[in-house]
């Protein structure tokens, strides 16, 4: 299968394979009024199999979701057919407006205008509390 490089835009590469559909969903990226093509199980010699979203348009990408689902991924910009930026993202140590609490006593659930934070607070298992009352995250 061939699908062909974009112009102008955006490649989120080294997603761990079955993973892309979550990220196209909480990116947003149906919203998009621009071509986006997932890329499913695409081979790798560095993963053995990966998935690739490729984004027709130059958007601000999120990369605190990136980092949560994958801190492997790499972000690349391509203009004019060229790839002119390539960027690592990291596991982020908070995310705002990202996972939301499932605690029904938090505030966050009384209070709907209060934005959902989360901590990292244990970077090896990747674990996110709610900064409100450190209900854990469920992944």
């Amino acid at each position: 299968m061939n699908i062909d490089s974009i112009k102008n835009g955006i490649v989120v590469d080294h997603i761990r394979s079955g993973e892309s559909m979550e990220l196209y969903r909480m990116l947003g990226l149906d919203e998009l009024d621009c071509q986006v093509a997932i890329i499913k199980n695409a081979v790798s010699r560095k993963m053995g199999r990966k998935d690739m979203i490729k984004i027709a348009a130059d958007i601000d990408v999120d990369l605190d979701v990136l980092g949560y689902i994958d801190p492997n991924i790499t972000v690349n910009i391509i203009r004019n057919g060229e790839l002119v930026e390539k960027r690592h993202v990291e596991l982020p140590r908070r995310l705002t407006n990202v996972l939301k609490c499932k605690n029904p006593r938090c505030i966050t659930t009384v209070e709907q205008e209060l934005d959902q934070v989360f901590l990292l607070t244990d970077p090896v298992d990747r674990v996110y509390r709610c900064l409100y009352c450190e209900t854990k995250a469920e992944s």
